[in-house]
């Protein structure tokens, strides 16, 4: 690919020159490649075809996910997480060892491959949060839980230049891949002072489906803010915010 200069960028096809805008900016590329026919029916690419399956059926299982998760990842989430946990999973459907390739799932495969994944790169759960803090999937009861001790907020937590509160935010998912639903329930503390003064002891409960046999998630964030003349702002719109799958367990 390449990138356009100049003061007026193009859109659109030219020949065989296709011009278009992405993050990295306004690129051009030639074009190319195999006539889609050939693709879908040409023997050749029976392992292009296979690839392609398990490709898409790790987009929507992200899609589903990341639904599952909106109320947290508004405020918590970078331009490339989409493909970021795309790619994620399609390392979990790849790790299924039952279905035949093509067929391979999320089901069958390995859930807890997406534990520790960050929502966002501009701000990851593990370089912010220094409070030790326990999360347990309770599947019997379906109590998804986190638990923090009594922490000092400015020791515990590296919070970006203008903070000056922040909120703890967690949630329990219950997500049903081949049905495309899911259960979820998040919580939050309320806005506390970025400071030197110990918090008291937070402990959130996320309740599921008693018993369930899907795949469940806990995932554990904190939201920063600014306060300008008694007033709570989200600071920088939330691009620092945190956001990270802390427990997996996929059954």
């Amino acid at each position: 690919m390449a990138r356009q200069k100049g003061i007026i960028k193009l859109k659109g096809t030219i020949g065989d020159i296709t011009f278009y805008k992405t993050q990295d900016g306004h690129l051009a590329r030639e074009k190319g490649g195999i006539d889609a026919s050939r693709i879908k029916s040409d023997p050749a690419f029976q392992r292009t075809r296979e690839n392609g399956s398990e490709f898409g059926r790790a987009g929507k299982a992200g899609k589903i996910l990341r639904t599952a998760l909106r109320a947290l990842l508004l405020n918590s989430a970078d331009g490339r997480m989409v493909s970021r946990l795309t790619q994620r999973m399609v390392q979990v459907i790849q790790a299924d060892l039952t279905s035949v390739r093509g067929l391979r799932n999320v089901i069958d495969g390995e859930a807890e491959l997406l534990a520790g994944f960050e929502f966002n790169i501009r701000g990851k759960l593990g370089t912010s949060l220094f409070a030790p803090f326990v999360g347990v999937i309770d599947r019997v009861t379906g109590n998804i839980t986190v638990d923090l001790a009594s922490f000092i907020p400015a020791n515990m937590i590296a919070a970006p230049s203008g903070t000056t509160h922040f909120k703890i935010i967690s949630a329990g998912a219950e997500v049903d891949f081949e049905a495309e639903t899911f259960v979820e329930a998040h919580s939050e503390t309320a806005i506390l002072p970025w400071d030197t003064t110990a918090t008291a002891v937070i402990s959130q409960t996320n309740a599921v489906t008693p018993a369930s046999t899907k795949p469940l998630f806990l995932a554990l964030g904190v939201e920063f803010y600014q306060e300008v003349n008694g007033q709570m702002y989200p600071l920088k719109n939330g691009a620092f915010n945190p956001l990270a799958l802390v427990q997996v367990s996929g059954l």
